[in-house]
């Protein structure tokens, strides 16, 4: 190193110690660096103080609420004893579906939780449901640890899917406990509305029992609004039954209504308007106590419907029992289907004559036009003119009788005229003479319509019930199963609605007509009133049908437009008054030939007369 490098390092160190003693602090400031790192120091001891505070008050809460956890536990176990870990749990959905069914499961309860039929549709396009969220409930009371359980309330563990050599689909649902096991196990064979279901069990014996002679099962549905016209919808739902062995009965459709019935029966249904669902046990149910209520029109909601039920089981034996869900449309052919369960009494064709004309005639006669034809406005107008072809005998037997009458009426005009109104037994027993001389029966035009008001009567009955018509448009109806609306009124008119059915004021129109024309051709001078009855009629038809499914306005609608334009046919070519008239004359030259119920008819008027004068 030479002597300027010493020279350089000498005069740096020098510039240092020169900045360092320039830049020394002075006591003061030094004595608050001092402070400052003491501050710093107790800060950092009393933040570690405060972790091991924090952890040691955690370790000591774990501790504790372990001992608590345990004390709670123990006590639910005591409390609920082998159903404690049942209780509680998570509600899972499973779904198990066919070509015709789509059914949900919860694990809690162990219950069909929402079922759709696959073959129809809602309002808005989607598959109808028959059912669907926790306002369903399906659960077995029992007694178990000195309480009442209910399996709705209960969590069960669910099975995976399994499908046998048939293509049944199976699912089971159970609860495991230290002495045995419930068991729900379902099935859902291939193509089919029906879903079968065991309750079976084992081991639980000595540590269930049931209150009373039977287990008892409450199965409630809210039963949704499917349709457009709210108000027939729930004029055609309600709760059905079947008694073993015996008929089906149904509670009351409006308002609310429920039945305790103390005798056996094969199945209980929950029935809206075009599909059910029907709860059916093999071995019948020990008695039932049955409820429904009706909604109001503007809820989403027609009808809660209750079943509690009385099921025999018997838990020492480790039995199982069979039941069987169906989830149909109501289409008569299917509910045939299920032979010795009578479900066609589901549908409301009427009672008597006006069902077995339904049966035996319409409803074949419309299945067999399903068969060729696909529209079916087109069905209904061929069914309609099957019918008229039909009844064509009767038409023509009436208007001849109604033709009759009508040339008599100036003869009868005359009798009235030569009579005064004091002796209105006399007018009738010369119009009575009169009749029997010309050969006429003043009920000749009436029978013929009375044989056919069977088949008017088992029409009003078939087309609101026909799942057939549901979702079928035909012109401007989009949906012949409900009203066809072409006007939505802002307000509702009483007992008339809220819309105009085009159908409906088309078939009224058409039936003031036939009534002009019929009228025309009768005597109402002698029942003034009947003429303002006559024409009153199809105005009230108006308001009673305006909410009743298009299908049948439109079957009603044709109907009367055929015999509108028959009567005018008939008149035209094939009545001829003057004929009519010369024919009666000459049966009066005819010597007259009484029948006892015509001799009888006379007796008895001379005895009224007689009194008359005394």
């Amino acid at each position: 190193m030479d002597k300027k490098s010493y020279i350089g390092i000498c005069l740096i160190f020098a510039i240092m110690m020169v900045f360092y003693w320039i830049n020394k602090p002075n006591e003061e400031l030094r004595k608050q660096w001092i402070a400052q790192r003491d501050s710093i120091a107790r800060a950092e001891a009393f933040q570690l103080d405060s972790i091991r505070a924090a952890q040691a008050a955690a370790a000591d809460s774990a501790a504790r609420y372990a001992l608590s956890d345990s004390a709670t536990i123990a006590q639910h176990n005591a409390k609920y004893g082998l159903l404690a870990n049942a209780v509680s749990g998570n509600n899972e959905k499973l779904v198990v579906e066919n070509q015709k069914i789509k059914v949900t499961f919860s694990t809690q309860g162990a219950k069909v939780y929402s079922v759709e039929i696959k073959d129809y549709k809602d309002q808005i396009g989607n598959n109808v449901k028959l059912f669907d969220g926790d306002n369903n409930e399906f659960g077995f009371r029992f007694i178990h640890n000195n309480q009442n359980f209910n399996t709705n309330d209960l969590y069960f563990s669910p099975s995976e899917v399994t499908i046998d050599a048939d293509s049944t689909q199976h699912i089971s649902f159970s609860i495991v406990t230290e002495q045995g096991n419930l068991v729900y196990s379902y099935a859902l064979r291939n193509n089919s509305y029906e879903l079968g279901f065991d309750l079976s069990s084992n081991g639980l014996g000595e540590d269930i029992s049931v209150n009373g002679a039977a287990l008892e099962l409450t199965w409630k549905i809210d039963m949704r609004a499917q349709e457009k016209g709210h108000k027939s919808e729930g004029m055609w739902s309600g709760v059905y039954y079947k008694y073993n062995d015996g008929d089906v009965d149904e509670l009351s459709a409006s308002g609310k209504d429920s039945k305790e019935l103390n005798i056996s029966l094969d199945w209980v249904a929950f029935k809206d308007q075009y599909f059910s669902s029907i709860f059916v046990a093999d071995n019948n149910f020990a008695g039932a106590t049955l409820t429904s209520e009706a909604h109001a029109e503007t809820d989403s909601i027609i009808k809660r419907t209750e079943a509690t039920l009385g099921v025999k089981y018997n838990f020492y034996q480790n039995e199982k029992t069979s039941f069987r869900f169906l989830f149909v449309p109501n289409y008569y052919y299917t509910l045939d289907s299920f032979d010795g369960l009578e479900l066609t009494e589901l549908l409301p064709l009427g009672w008597g004559i006006f069902g077995w004309v339904n049966e035996w005639f319409i409803i074949p006669v419309f299945k067999y036009l399903e068969m060729v034809f696909s529209n079916y406005g087109i069905i209904i107008l061929l069914l309609t003119i099957i019918i008229k072809t039909l009844l064509m005998p009767l038409m023509y037997s009436s208007y001849k009788s109604q033709a009759k009458m009508r040339v008599l009426k100036p003869q009868i005009d005359e009798i009235n005229a030569s009579i005064p109104d004091t002796d209105p037994m006399r007018r009738q027993q010369e119009t009575m003479k009169l009749y029997q001389k010309a050969g006429v029966s003043p009920m000749g035009g009436c029978l013929p319509m009375l044989i056919q008001m069977p088949i008017l009567f088992a029409a009003f009955r078939f087309f609101p019930a026909a799942v057939e018509l549901r979702g079928q448009s035909f012109l401007w109806a989009d949906d012949l199963a409900t009203y066809d609306s072409i006007i939505d009124l802002p307000f509702s008119i009483p007992f008339y609605g809220d819309h105009v059915s085009l159908f409906c004021l088309l078939m009224s129109a058409v039936n003031i007509v036939y009534t002009k024309i019929n009228m025309a051709s009768q005597n109402t001078s002698a029942m003034p009133g009947m003429k303002f009855m006559t024409y009153f009629m199809p105005v009230m038809f108006l308001f009673i049908l305006n909410d009743y499914p298009a299908g049948l306005n439109y079957y009603y609608f044709i109907s009367t437009l055929i015999t509108v334009l028959s009567t005018t046919i008939i008149k035209a070519f094939f009545i001829d008054d003057k004929a009519i008239l010369a024919q009666l004359e000459a049966n009066k030259k005819k010597p007259l030939k009484k029948s006892k119920w015509a001799q009888r008819m006379d007796e008895l008027m001379k005895e009224q007369q007689k009194k008359q004068r005394r």
